[in-house]
């Protein structure tokens, strides 16, 4: 054997030291399960020794006993021996002393472990703790009780509890419990759709129909699955509707910002154009007031002249009468009255305020026929808010109509036999070949033409890809009798596009041309309260086509007229 150096020595001596130590770590680890107690799994407290032998903590046992179905009869949880009456439990206090002693040697890893597994105010506790609860790992279905970690143990080791169903952690297990029998209810009543215990089965239940309480959940998770599905969808559209009335919301914003901005303008407008007007009437009155003044000035400038020349002959005539010569005043005076006296003034010419009157009954009369005419048209503007609503500006770009999009389909029970339908009920085409259909009271026997399934009321856009020899309408729904081509009644709006008249809109038998080539996709656009109907070729810039403003008093449906080797098919709208 080679000799020890100093760092072999003291290597020794560390790895002799950790085994000593692993050792009595497996000596401690041993007394501790010796003196755990088999119900809570923990060191004894206040340590009780039954007749068959088997030690338990006093809280343990007591509260095992009391939760015991029979109470005449108790039992040993380990071995199952059963004692009558129930025993008179008494401390032992060796085993006592020696847990205390064995209790000074427990590690403070376990004191951390079992604070984090306390139970907070929404977990399920365990049923089995004293004092502090932990927190439950599972719940047993048998024993209706919910355990920790530690208190499961049995559970998981006695081959006695093999047949107990572990759960997660469940509150109030007592709801599974029978009042009637305090029997566990695993079986459900399907004529009376409640879950029951196997007495009553036997009992009030008798000639029911009845399985167990698994097989019956998975049929209810069947029809749970399907009202998932239904309440999702409903979800869906609820979504889609909320969405739709936040567009309103926002639309009608800018509708009003937009209003509010026009009416500014119009009124700036207005309000210039008055200024102006007014200016030009007072410029118009300055000069016609500077000339009358001038006019005045004139005639009074005049008559300062007359008054002059009568009063230098008035003094004549006045020395004249003072002489005394007979012969002297006859040739003056001769003289002297060939003066006229008259004024050479015209009167007429003297009334200049006449035009600032009339100017002002223009005026008046001018601002009655405005106030008249304001009135007149604010009250066909002053709508409820309903009527706001109904009346709010058509959309302008294709991503404002996509907001209210419609998913249309055709209605096989309507289409003609020569109409071939395909893609779901989305396109037509017109064929020569007729096909076999049942008699339906709602089919055209006449016209080419198919109605949709969907009823338009409200707001509503969608668009089709057409092709020459295409009609596409709104109508109102009507008898077999009534059916004719769309827009040769009153009951129906069409825009069709031929290949000898072009594109015409058509309404109880009267034509209108659209002068605008449309493209090969149309999009239409309806507001059925508004009583507004739209054709627009559609593209990134929608192009108008034509438009009816009318009044809808019945719900509608979209109308297809096609002819022999045309076709129409409604887009799918994002």
């Amino acid at each position: 054997m080679p000799p020890l150096t100093g760092s072999s020595f003291q290597e020794m001596k560390a790895s002799q030291s950790s085994e000593r130590s692993e050792m009595a770590q497996t000596r401690v680890d041993l007394q501790r399960e010796c003196f755990s107690c088999p119900i809570c799994l923990d060191l004894l407290t206040d340590p009780v020794t039954l007749p068959c032998g088997h030690n338990y903590c006093m809280t343990c046992i007591n509260g095992s006993w009391d939760r015991e179905a029979d109470k005449n009869v108790y039992r040993c949880p380990q071995c199952s021996q059963t004692f009558t009456p129930r025993p008179s439990l008494q401390k032992n206090t060796l085993i006592a002393e020696l847990v205390e002693a064995l209790n000074k040697t427990r590690p403070h890893a376990a004191t951390a472990a079992a604070v984090c597994s306390y139970a907070g105010p929404d977990d399920v506790c365990c049923d089995s703790c004293t004092g502090r609860k932990m927190r439950a790992f599972k719940s047993c279905q048998v024993c209706l009780v919910s355990f920790c970690e530690q208190h499961l143990q049995p559970h998981l080791r006695e081959s006695a509890f093999k047949r107990h169903k572990l759960v997660n952690p469940v509150r109030q297990l007592e709801e599974n419990i029978c009042t009637s029998h305090r029997e566990v209810m695993k079986i459900f009543c399907r004529t009376d759709r409640q879950v029951i215990c196997y007495l009553c089965a036997v009992d009030g239940h008798k000639d029911h129909d009845t399985v167990s309480a698994a097989a019956a959940r998975g049929e209810q998770e069947k029809e749970a699955e399907q009202s998932r599905g239904r309440t999702q969808q409903t979800i869906r559209k609820t979504e889609k509707d909320l969405r739709q009335l936040q567009q309103e919301e926002k639309s009608i914003t800018v509708s009003a910002e937009r209003a509010e901005k026009d009416s500014d303008e119009i009124f700036t407008q207005m309000t210039t154009l008055f200024q102006r007007r007014r200016s030009e009437v007072e410029q118009q009155i300055k000069s016609q007031s500077e000339a009358d003044v001038s006019q005045v000035q004139m005639l009074q400038e005049e008559l300062r002249k007359e008054i002059t020349e009568l009063r230098r002959k008035d003094a004549e005539l006045e020395k004249l009468l003072q002489t005394e010569d007979h012969t002297n005043f006859l040739q003056k005076f001769a003289s002297l009255s060939e003066v006229g006296v008259s004024s050479t003034v015209s009167r007429a010419n003297v009334c200049p305020h006449n035009y600032s009157r009339n100017v002002a009954a223009a005026l008046l009369a001018c601002r009655d026929q405005l106030q008249d005419f304001l009135r007149d048209r604010w009250t066909s503007m002053s709508l409820t808010p309903e009527e706001h609503l109904l009346l709010e500006a058509e959309p302008q770009t294709r991503a404002e109509f996509l907001i209210y999009s419609r998913d249309i389909t055709l209605n096989p029970n309507t289409a003609h036999a020569c109409l071939q339908l395909s893609e779901g009920n989305r396109k037509v085409k017109g064929v020569s070949k007729k096909h076999l259909r049942p008699h339906h009271p709602d089919r055209f026997t006449d016209e080419w033409q198919v109605l949709s399934r969907e009823t338009l009321t409200g707001r509503g856009y969608w668009e089709v890809k057409w092709t020459v020899g295409v009609s596409v309408a709104v109508a109102l729904k009507s008898s077999t009798e009534e059916h004719q081509e769309f827009g040769f009644n009153d009951k129906s709006w069409s825009l069709c596009w031929s290949t000898h008249s072009g594109c015409e809109f058509l309404h109880d038998s009267v034509t209108h041309e659209v002068s605008v080539r449309p493209s090969s996709r149309v999009g239409v656009y309806l507001d059925h309260s508004a009583g507004l109907l739209s054709f627009y070729s559609a593209s990134d810039t929608m192009t108008l086509l034509h438009r009816v403003q009318t009044t809808f008093t019945k719900p509608l449906y979209v109308g297809v007229g096609v002819g022999v080797r045309s076709s129409c098919e409604f887009v799918k709208l994002n």
